[in-house]
């Protein structure tokens, strides 16, 4: 018998990928100040980053890291139930709580796991708890990868609904009418950048009596008041939204993830979720950063202000110039091209005019819809997004044309 070698299998797909434009690869980056990056010794105008408030570099949370440092070191040393639990993790998880208005928050070394937690104790067959039959777990299609990949390792059913419908996923909860039930949904589409229509499905939630969990990682800290995110913005509480997973890399600037919601949900979820109970905890030295980065994000309002004024702006500016965008009130503001070839001439075009916009291909997004995926961010001024427009419209252009 001569069995397949499982790496030479990998390096066919590999070379598939290639074949078809859609090869991803590592780029390192030499330096950042603010929106502007250097990759591969290119200084470039930075419009790829999830650093929503520009809070990444900001001296309150460099100055916490270190005092914290200074104190417990690098590492944690352990998982968070064998001794690895420091005050900085208390006290970001009590500020989390508070500010999402909820009982209870938990935190996660990142937000993949922390869908894979909170999913696997929820979903999880054979949990104490887990009820009668197996958990049918209803998720929008353009979910992030982590929600759909927890659903399938928790052993959920896992159906979907159409993008953003309401009465798709009320189809989809009808015909699973007697199973344990989770409806999750994304806040902010990272790839789309339009948001989840939240109230509409919590209102199914509550009809259906089906749990309704929401990754607001692109949400979380850019929209609604104080930015308590996509579920603040739609003036949900706890009871709306019983399962709400934010991250800490991407408004906050820091690193990690944290699952808020009651008490009994977050008591629940240290005793079963596996990807909290059996991984060191998150540096005590990044707790204490986005701890500060808390408190800047949530009452430095001019952030989330400058922000709304900044994607008018581009909006405004591509109507003008004829760039076609998707409707998205969000920082992220996807350039659909089509072909990934196309795509990728575009986003070499504008890295060769001083600007870094990722193009985002099949399987991130289906196909024929790549992108180029533009983020802006409050450490751009109106001048960066004047430019920008300016060099998108010549890329494109020089991109079908060349195509």
């Amino acid at each position: 018998m001569s069995r397949p070698d499982l790496i030479e299998r990998l390096a066919r797909a590999q070379a598939e990928r290639a074949r078809q434009s859609l090869l991803r690869r590592l780029r390192t980056v030499a330096h950042v100040d603010g929106a502007r990056i250097v990759i591969d010794g290119k200084p470039l105008r930075n419009f790829a980053s999830n650093d929503y408030l520009g809070l990444a570099q900001h001296p309150a949370l460099s100055e916490r890291l270190v005092r914290a440092a200074a104190q417990w070191g690098v590492g944690a040393g352990a998982a968070h139930l064998l001794g690895g639990h420091r005050a900085e993790h208390a006290e970001l998880e009590q500020k989390l709580a508070r500010w999402t208005g909820r009982e209870k928050a938990l935190l996660f070394s990142t937000g993949y796991m922390a869908n894979l937690g909170a999913m696997q104790a929820l979903l999880g067959a054979g949990d104490p708890g887990s009820g009668p039959g197996r958990a049918v777990c209803v998720q929008d299609k353009l979910n992030h990868a982590s929600l759909l990949d927890a659903a399938r390792l928790a052993g959920a059913e896992l159906v979907r609904y159409v993008h953003a419908d309401a009465a798709s996923a009320k189809r989809q909860l009808a015909t699973r009418a007697d199973a344990p039930a989770l409806v999750a949904t994304d806040g902010v589409f990272s790839m789309d950048g339009d948001v989840a229509p939240l109230a509409e499905l919590a209102a199914l939630c509550k009809t259906q009596h089906a749990t309704l969990m929401v990754d607001d990682a692109h949400g979380f800290g850019v929209l609604g008041a104080e930015g308590r995110g996509s579920v603040g913005e739609a003036q949900l509480g706890s009871s709306d939204v019983p399962v709400l997973m934010g991250t800490l890399g991407k408004a906050l600037g820091v690193a990690g993830a944290f699952v808020a919601g009651s008490a009994a949900l977050i008591d629940g979820l240290v005793q079963f979720a596996r990807p909290h109970i059996y991984t060191t905890a998150l540096p005590p030295a990044l707790a204490a950063a986005a701890s500060a980065a808390v408190d800047i994000a949530r009452f430095e309002h001019w952030r989330r202000e400058k922000l709304v004024r900044l994607v008018a702006h581009f909006r405004h500016g591509a109507r003008e110039r004829g760039i076609a965008l998707l409707d998205s009130p969000t920082p992220i503001q996807p350039v659909v091209i089509g072909a990934s070839k196309v795509a990728l001439a575009a986003m070499q075009s504008l890295e060769a005019q001083g600007f870094f916009v990722p193009a985002i291909r099949p399987p991130t997004v289906a196909q024929g819809k790549a992108r180029l995926r533009v983020v802006l961010s409050a450490r751009h001024e109106e001048s960066d997004v004047e430019q920008l427009l300016n060099a998108l419209a010549r890329a494109i252009g020089h991109a079908r044309t060349e195509r």
